[in-house]
C-alpha cells in the first residue's frame, strides 16, 4: 500500500497511479468517481463531503485488508472531503498487479469496500440552490 488517507486537498488519479507503478507490474487500473452534474432528473452544481473522525484509519483498513487478500505490487487509494465542484474527482484508486485481471478485481473490491465501509456523507446542492444529504445511518 503507498496511500491510503481522507483528504481536503485535490486528488489525481495520475498521481496515484505513477505512486503504484512498478516495473515488474503488467497492469496498472485505475478508478477515478467524479463529481456528475445529476442526480436522475434533476442538476447538481457541487457535492460537500464530511466524514468521521475515524474515516483516516477506515480507509487505510480497507486497504490492508484488500491487499492481504490480493497478489498486488502496490494499491492506494483516496477518497477527498469537503466541497467539489462538478467534474472534480471525489474518490482514486489505483492498483498495479502482474495480470490486468486481478488489477481490476483489485480495483472494483476496493471501490466497493469504500462505498460499504467508510463513514462518509454528502450534500448534494441542485441547480435550483436547494441540497440533500445521502449515505446517511
Amino acid at each position: 500500500m503507498v496511500r491510503a488517507e481522507v483528504t481536503e486537498a485535490h486528488i489525481s488519479v495520475t498521481e496515484l497511479a505513477d505512486a503504484v507503478h512498478d516495473a515488474a507490474a503488467g497492469a496498472v487500473v485505475t478508478f477515478e468517481g467524479v463529481v456528475r452534474n445529476h442526480d436522475a432528473d434533476r442538476g447538481v452544481s457541487g457535492i460537500g463531503y464530511s466524514c468521521h473522525p475515524t474515516a483516516g484509519q477506515i480507509v487505510k483498513e480497507i486497504a490492508r485488508d484488500v491487499a492481504e487478500r490480493r497478489r498486488v505490487r502496490a494499491l492506494g487509494v483516496v477518497h477527498r472531503v469537503g466541497d467539489l465542484a462538478v467534474g472534480e474527482a471525489a474518490l482514486a484508486v489505483a492498483v498495479s498487479s502482474d495480470h490486468r485481471a486481478v488489477a481490476f478485481a483489485t480495483c472494483g473490491e476496493i471501490v466497493e469496500e469504500v462505498k460499504k465501509r467508510l463513514p462518509v456523507w454528502k450534500r448534494q446542492t441542485f441547480s435550483d440552490g436547494t441540497s440533500q444529504w445521502s449515505n446517511l445511518a
